[in-house]
């Protein structure tokens, strides 16, 4: 399984299940963040936490934890 937390910068990854349960799930969603939708890793902190995506047309840092949640092809 791949996660988002697996994804380089540059990459476009498109999300197929979301992990995780109640309000962490939840959080996700409402950042957008939603099975079919398509993610660009626009840049990664120099210590590797948190990552810079865009999503749905808008910029979004989402931490590492949360990424490993994020299943993607």
């Amino acid at each position: 399984m791949r996660t988002l937390r697996d994804a380089k910068v540059g990459d476009t990854v498109k999300v197929v299940r979301l992990h995780g349960e109640g309000a962490t799930k939840r959080r996700i969603m409402d950042m957008g963040i939603t099975k079919g939708v398509e993610i660009h890793v626009r840049k990664v902190a120099p210590l590797g936490d948190p990552m810079e995506l865009n999503v749905r047309g808008y910029e979004l840092s989402v931490r590492k934890a949360d990424a490993a949640m994020i299943e993607i092809a």
